[in-house]
């Protein structure tokens, strides 16, 4: 695999994120580029949220099922389904972030990572 294979295979996982976002309607969706960063754990956190632990779920659960439909990648890692306030869902290269909205302030991630760029992607709802 070439290296702008492997590029456009990201560019692809996220685009299949987003739509599962889009999907259960997530909020104020953004992706922060790490990938100029050397000490970051991946190259790009996807973050959004929602309304309420049922929302969070919902769009969770809609993101795997949209990037193993388009992109024919599962999630290596998971975790924060048992209570849905931060989901946490690693595709190695890209981390998703789905907060309720309180959860996603208090912890801040768009701070903590600004020195990577940030993206604002409309949510066409």
């Amino acid at each position: 695999m070439t290296q702008k294979d492997i590029e456009n295979h990201q560019f692809e996982l996220v685009d299949a994120i987003v739509e599962g976002i889009r999907r259960k309607k997530g909020l104020e969706i953004i992706n922060i580029d790490l990938s100029g960063e050397g000490d970051a754990a991946c190259d790009n956190f996807i973050i959004c949220h929602g309304n309420s632990n049922v929302h969070v779920d919902a769009i969770a659960r809609s993101v795997e099922e949209s990037v193993e439909e388009l992109a024919s990648e599962s999630v290596w890692r998971q975790d924060g389904f048992q209570n849905a306030q931060w989901i946490l869902l690693d595709y190695v290269n890209v981390m998703v972030h789905i907060f309720q909205e309180p959860f996603r302030r208090f912890y801040d991630l768009e701070s903590l990572w600004g020195d990577g760029t940030i993206y604002n992607i409309e949510a066409d709802i």
